[in-house]
């Protein structure tokens, strides 16, 4: 169908194109010259902004942010509530070569509630673990724990986030007991 305008579900804007086969959810928002492909899965409530592509096959799911420039391709699955800063990089290929007729996909997992910073690159084969922050300009290697911190090159744990973002620990271990900042503890 290549690009739709508008249906009652979701908002595709004008420049953007939307494949027959792809699947959309309600309340979803595709921005300028984003591209989503047949067969791939794209939740409820999600932003797609400018030069988002969604390759067929990746999956994302329900309220996701994609800032700017972002590509999720085949073999990353992003769970619900999960934020991707402007032109972070995900990749699903270990081993790249132009032609290289028989390269494989490595799966990726970017779990609920997790955030990855502006600029960071996420090497495939890992697991972000639930309310983990990826800051910005990292570049990860390993597993992220869940509410855990990293930074840098290669990405190292600096701390501890609660489920709201918050920075509730700046000590790279032991995982405090107590995940929560001062705001929730409250609340």
């Amino acid at each position: 169908m290549g690009s739709m305008q508008e249906s009652p579900a979701f908002y595709v804007h004008p420049t953007a194109v939307v494949e027959d086969g792809a699947s959309v959810g309600e309340g979803t928002r595709v921005w300028h010259h984003a591209h989503v492909r047949a067969g791939a899965t794209v939740g409820r409530e999600c932003n797609l902004g400018k030069n988002v592509y969604v390759d067929s096959g990746a999956v994302v799911g329900n309220r996701v942010k994609i800032q700017n420039n972002v590509s999720v391709f085949q073999g990353l699955t992003v769970e619900d509530d999960v934020f991707l800063g402007p032109s972070c990089v995900l990749t699903n290929d270990l081993h790249p070569r132009a032609s290289n007729p028989s390269w494989s996909i490595t799966p990726t997992l970017i779990r609920a509630g997790a955030s990855v910073g502006a600029n960071a690159t996420i090497v495939c084969g890992v697991t972000i673990g639930p309310y983990a922050m990826v800051g910005a300009g990292a570049l990860v290697t390993r597993d992220v724990e869940a509410n855990q911190l990293v930074l840098g090159v290669p990405a190292r744990p600096a701390g501890w986030v609660c489920d709201c973002g918050q920075t509730v620990s700046r000590d790279a271990a032991p995982r405090p007991v107590d995940l929560h900042c001062d705001a929730c503890a409250d609340g």
